[in-house]
């Protein structure tokens, strides 16, 4: 896995070749057991490196798509697998535990519930009040700017834009880690607020 902008903070990528952008998925490497947000499969490198950081106590599915590999991963590991509490009509696997909006999963570790993306209850989460790590709705197809999900796939755009200005007066930001394209490690908070004011032109 490859160190992303924090010592604590590892992740994995997958490539996209229908939307041309990497798929990630993020390790944080806590006292108290590892979260792993939206895993992916792992090859047999990763799979190595995450046992000896400590493997994963809890995985943290963001929306119903991002299931991906985590019934694998809860498998091997023997994590609780949480999930969006506004999603859990949609979601056939069995979880543990279902997180509502402005519950904190872990110390240090928020969810924040979106709207208007294209599942129902996707969640958003804060680490440390400074890292901002997403599902789908928020993204980047290009290097050092933030997007939202394309229209079409929105459920609705208006109520979408309420979850962005939602999460910016939750701010500030240093980084922002979507699950779908480029990650920014450093003035999230500028990008994430150029997504709005263009989005909502």
């Amino acid at each position: 896995m490859k160190q992303l902008h924090r010592p604590d903070l590892f992740g994995w990528s997958e490539f996209n070749p229908d939307r041309n952008i990497d798929f990630h998925s993020v390790v944080w490497v806590r006292e108290g057991g590892n979260v792993v947000i939206d895993p992916l499969p792992m090859g047999d490198h990763d799979r190595a490196h995450l046992d000896t950081l400590g493997g994963a106590a809890i995985i943290v599915v963001s929306n119903s798509d991002h299931i991906r590999d985590s019934a694998a991963l809860r498998a091997r590991t023997g994590a609780r697998l949480l999930g969006p509490a506004r999603e859990k009509d949609a979601i056939s696997v069995e979880f543990d535990w279902w997180v509502n909006d402005f519950e904190d999963i872990v110390p240090g570790l928020r969810a924040i519930a979106l709207e208007g993306s294209k599942t129902p209850g996707e969640l958003a989460l804060i680490l440390e009040g400074k890292t901002l790590i997403t599902g789908d709705l928020i993204r980047a197809h290009d290097g050092g700017r933030l997007c939202l999900l394309p229209d079409a796939k929105l459920a609705d755009k208006s109520r979408a834009l309420e979850s962005v200005r939602r999460l910016v007066e939750l701010g500030p930001f240093d980084a922002v880690l979507p699950g779908d394209g480029w990650p920014v490690f450093r003035d999230g908070q500028t990008l994430l607020e150029a997504l709005l004011t263009d989005s909502d032109g």
